[in-house]
């Protein structure tokens, strides 16, 4: 690390440091430069066994990210694996010609990995085989802490006084060779995420929330894999607009048969028809390809093939019996929107009230976002059910059956006890 380097990390949690007097020009602030320069991509197991001794005799945490392909491949696999750690340097990983890095995950077993928004890129992780023991997030911890942005060139800039290159966030990383100002721009996510979790600690420590954070990094550390969603083509874009059962039933149709052509071609199911397509075909129960091709999403540039089989779909939906048709919407698994409250339950609403306005002016003295305290969700549910007798130990034994962390609970808790006492 640079003197400057150094220094930035030493002192500069900027945002208590205010503004400028109006007649100082803030310096510039310098564009950050990997510091050994671009690694070679890792592609074969030679060179994945090489960076695996060396990050094994590394010490300290590692910086670890990932990059996706979204919105150009099927699904959320990784396509660049980026590291860093002191005595060892960075490394970046080719994941499609070294598919199981499930030996440097071993290797790493036991150390704390920096990520920034673990859980977007932990999922992708674990398919190739590297899951953490142990983590810190400066994503949270920015938000913890309340930095205002939380995005990593933000907190790099804010917090260390570096800029990071932008442009390459979205572009499509399943590119083979990958170019040359793509992997500089990768290599400078991890550059600096040591010395910027090194500075947030401090923060949090400063602030006395470093073990409120700890404990939100080891149940990140520790939540199983998502499981796969119900009806996941409810979640189609322009859904609120389709409200008949024959209409949602052409949604679904359409839907797995884009997902299935998505997936034979793995490309991004958005790339084979959008969801705004979907809708109007659902919308509109077109007869034939002649009506389909009149509709917004299905025009000239798609092929005879394509257009009968999107037509074969909605005609597949339109022939079902209306026992197997899809009902309105899922069973709810909570409470009802809570706009309904008012009318379902009169008190459960003037419960919610209450709790709301006491969560969002402790968030505020915490300088944290609400739902960093406490989950929306977990609020409105003991809301709407509540202990029979609110009281502190009912309250926090509820809080942690909704899986609050006992920190959420020792700072929430006597403010919801109040909460439920409310009357409509």
């Amino acid at each position: 690390m640079t003197d400057a380097q150094e220094t930035a990390a030493d002192t500069s949690l900027r945002t208590t440091g205010g503004a400028p007097p109006d007649d100082v020009a803030p310096a510039p602030i310098p564009l950050l430069e990997p510091r050994e320069g671009i690694p070679p991509v890792v592609a074969s197991d030679d060179a994945l066994a090489r960076v695996i001794s060396a990050f094994a005799a590394g010490s300290g945490p590692v910086a670890v990210d990932a990059e996706r392909a979204s919105g150009y491949r099927y699904g959320q696999r990784a396509y660049l694996v980026q590291l860093r750690r002191d005595g060892a340097g960075s490394a970046l990983i080719d994941p499609v010609g070294c598919p199981d890095l499930s030996g440097l995950g071993s290797a790493l077993s036991g150390s704390e990995w920096i990520l920034h928004a673990a859980t977007q890129d932990l999922p992708c992780l674990r398919e190739i085989g590297m899951t953490p023991t142990g983590l810190f997030d400066t994503e949270l911890a920015g938000r913890l802490a309340g930095f205002p942005r939380v995005g990593l060139g933000a907190m790099v800039e804010n917090v260390l006084g570096y800029s990071l290159e932008k442009g390459h966030s979205a572009v499509d990383w399943s590119t083979r060779p990958l170019p040359d100002p793509w992997l500089r721009y990768a290599a400078l996510d991890v550059e600096l995420l040591i010395d910027l979790r090194n500075a947030l600690e401090g923060e949090l420590d400063r602030q006395g929330k470093l073990e409120w954070a700890r404990e939100e990094f080891d149940a990140i550390a520790s939540a199983p894999p998502a499981p796969p969603r119900k009806d996941p083509w409810r979640r189609t874009s322009g859904m609120h607009k389709v409200r008949r059962r024959r209409q949602m039933a052409v949604v679904r149709e359409l839907w797995t048969t884009r997902d299935q052509a998505a997936r034979r071609r793995d490309i991004s199911p958005g790339k084979v028809l959008s969801d705004a397509a979907i809708v109007e075909a659902a919308l509109a129960l077109p007869p034939n390809t002649q009506a389909l091709t009149a509709l917004p999403g299905f025009g000239h540039r798609m092929g005879r093939r394509q257009l009968e089989q999107w037509q074969a779909a909605v005609d597949r939906a339109k022939a079902l019996p209306d026992s197997e048709l899809p009902q309105p919407g899922q069973a709810l698994a909570g409470p009802p929107p809570p706009r309904a409250w008012a009318d379902k339950d009169p008190a459960a609403a003037a419960r919610l009230s209450a709790a709301r306005a006491a969560v969002s002016e402790l968030a505020a003295r915490l300088n944290m976002p609400q739902e960093n305290l406490i989950t929306p969700d977990t609020v409105r549910r003991i809301c709407w059910e509540p202990p029979k007798r609110p009281t502190p130990d009912t309250v926090e034994t509820a809080l942690a059956g909704y899986g609050a962390r006992h920190w959420q609970i020792e700072q929430v808790a006597p403010l919801l006890v109040r909460a439920l006492a409310t009357t409509a």
